[in-house]
């Protein structure tokens, strides 16, 4: 991930070659937000229901996965090291909420961590929808969370619905 402030900077990285091909030659370009605190938030689901938010660090940089799997003693993690960079978030507007879990119902999302960052005006940038989620295990214990149970009991219901024949499409 690279950030560049002035299209000229862009340009020359790219007279330059200083842009690594990706393995699917695959270049996403975004335009970059301000945020008025240096934080994302990650807003979790499951089966419909907010779970929880947390927060991420972004004083080092965007590399913010906040899995287990992830700590590695590679420079590549920001999550290495005894600070978490990850926190639990309270204050969010329930209307925020209700929008997220209306637009994954349309969508038939069933998991989801959606990541949104607010700029120094004030507005809301939800910038990725995760279909797939890692959970911050410092966060889940130091709050008594548990983002798999949710993923378990949902699949457990689904199972069970399939075994019935309930809940499958005709």
């Amino acid at each position: 991930m690279q950030l560049f402030r002035t299209h000229e900077a862009f340009e020359e990285a790219v007279r330059a070659g200083d842009i690594p091909t990706p393995p699917a030659h695959i270049t996403l370009l975004q335009q970059f937000v301000e945020a008025a605190e240096p934080f994302i938030t990650r807003c979790e689901f499951v089966d419909g229901e907010f779970l929880y938010a947390i927060t991420s660090d972004t004083s080092d940089g965007f590399e913010l996965c906040p899995a287990d799997a992830c700590r590695t003693d590679e420079d590549r993690c920001a999550v290495d090291g005894d600070d978490s960079l990850f926190a639990l978030r309270e204050d969010l507007p329930a209307a925020l909420i209700d929008r997220y879990k209306a637009f994954l119902n349309r969508e038939q999302i069933d998991i989801a961590g959606i990541e949104f960052i607010e700029d120094t005006e004030g507005q809301i940038w939800t910038y990725d929808i995760n279909g797939t989620t890692n959970y911050s295990p410092e966060v889940e214990n130091e709050h008594d969370l548990s983002g798999m149970a949710a993923v378990a009991d949902l699949l457990k219901r689904e199972l069970e619905a399939a075994a019935t024949g309930e809940g499958i499409p005709s």
